[in-house]
């Protein structure tokens, strides 16, 4: 045997590497730490990791199951600030920082149209208004002028009418066209219930507040409009919902629009064309958070059911609508929630249009919270000017008051 040989026969085998090894092993070196983690690292990966899984199941879920419903009711700015907070830590995970920076940044992109912040306003202009353009007005009054968390309820703000004539408007949709019923429970602690709905008539009022001013009236939306109405017709949402809730509630018997409308269609005819305004209040979201119980399970159907019914009802006549669109009201859902995929595709956000930022049209006291009110058009409206007055205390919304025009 030659020395040569012998060197070569010496030499060990190595063994036959496994099919799929040369992949498995660079992902386990992409992501095993080269060294042991700290505590802050750990806590920066697990909370980065985590809010980046909650952002995807929530955009999976908002506004597709009851079950997520609760979760929906989550602060908007959440989804902007939790992930730019992590980002100032993020330093502290150096073993992974730029990694985790990158799944921040994409976290951030993902949740960035959920977090309400208005961010077109930084570069878009709404356009001149031309001559001709009319004022609109929308506004959740609140249970009108009644200002029930004070003195049992039976007292009434001399100032409401005013503020309506501060708004300016050519056409006012305005939502809670009614009164509680403060005999019937205390609204400060129970839900509301059908039995709390006090309806009211203040068509001679308003007659006198705006005189030639025409008025549309069905269940709790009533619009007012200083041009001729062609027709309107409250949207029954009956047909959209379950056979359980079908039936109407034994104390709005008399006033069975009270239960199966919430959204009301005016035809107004504005500069010789036919304009259809959709004044709006979509009932309240689920806030059974209690998901292990099954009482609280179906009443967050009940409610989703409900929610959905209405946007179909909506949806389903703009459909049908060749006229030029207007919706605008308490839609009662926040930028979080996934619902408003319900409506119908034509019909254009006009979000941009407002100067804030962060525009917030419900309040909680001083506290401006997020935003419930919203503004549709179809593309033939255009709005030229949008803003969001203060309520002057008579209600925890905000007011939307639009200058707009139809091409």
């Amino acid at each position: 045997m030659r020395d040569r040989d012998a060197v070569i026969e010496e030499q060990p085998l190595s063994p036959p590497s496994e099919p799929g090894a040369g992949w498995a092993a660079r992902v386990g070196r992409a992501i095993r730490p080269r060294r042991r983690w700290c505590l802050g690292t750990k806590l920066v990966v697990t909370a980065s990791v985590a809010w980046l899984v909650f952002v995807v199941c929530h955009l999976l879920a908002s506004g597709r199951t009851s079950l997520w419903a609760p979760i929906d009711l989550i602060p908007p700015l959440l989804f902007l600030a939790v992930p730019v907070a992590l980002m100032l830590v993020a330093p502290l995970a150096r073993p992974v920082r730029w990694r985790i920076m990158s799944l921040l940044v994409v976290t951030v992109l993902l949740g960035a149209g959920r977090s309400g912040v208005n961010y077109e306003t930084l570069w878009y202009t709404p356009p001149p208004a031309p001559p001709g353009a009319i004022t609109v007005a929308a506004w959740n009054t609140e249970f009108w002028d009644q200002d029930w968390r004070t003195a049992g309820g039976d007292r009434y703000s001399p100032e409401f009418y005013a503020y309506l004539h501060s708004l300016n408007a050519d056409v006012y949709l305005l939502m809670e066209y009614l009164y509680v019923d403060t005999a019937a429970g205390d609204m400060t602690s129970q839900r509301w219930t059908a039995d709390l709905a006090k309806r009211i008539d203040k068509t001679a009022e308003l007659r006198r507040e705006f005189p030639g001013y025409h008025i549309a009236v069905s269940g709790e939306q009533i619009t007012l409009s200083r041009f001729p109405i062609v027709a309107h017709r409250g949207l029954d949402v009956r047909p959209w919902l379950p056979a359980d809730q079908k039936p109407i509630p034994e104390a709005l018997r008399a006033w069975t629009e009270g239960y199966t409308v919430e959204t009301l269609r005016t035809d107004i005819e504005v500069g010789g064309k036919v304009v259809s305004f959709y004044d709006g209040q979509i009932s309240q979201p689920p806030t059974e958070w209690r998901l292990w119980s099954a009482e609280s399970r179906d009443l967050d159907h009940s409610h989703t059911l409900r929610r959905e019914a209405s946007f179909r009802a909506i949806s389903a006549d703009i459909a049908a609508n060749r006229n030029p669109v207007v919706l605008a009201g308490d839609l009662n859902t926040s930028p979080a929630m996934g619902i408003r995929r319900l409506l119908p595709e034509r019909l254009v956000d006009r979000t941009p249009a407002l100067s804030s930022l962060y525009p917030a049209t419900y309040l909680a006291g001083t506290a401006e919270l997020w935003r419930i009110d919203w503004l549709y058009t179809t593309p033939d409206v255009a709005v030229h000017r949008y803003e969001l007055p203060g309520p002057a205390g008579l209600s925890d919304h905000r007011a939307q008051r639009v200058v707009m025009s139809v091409s």
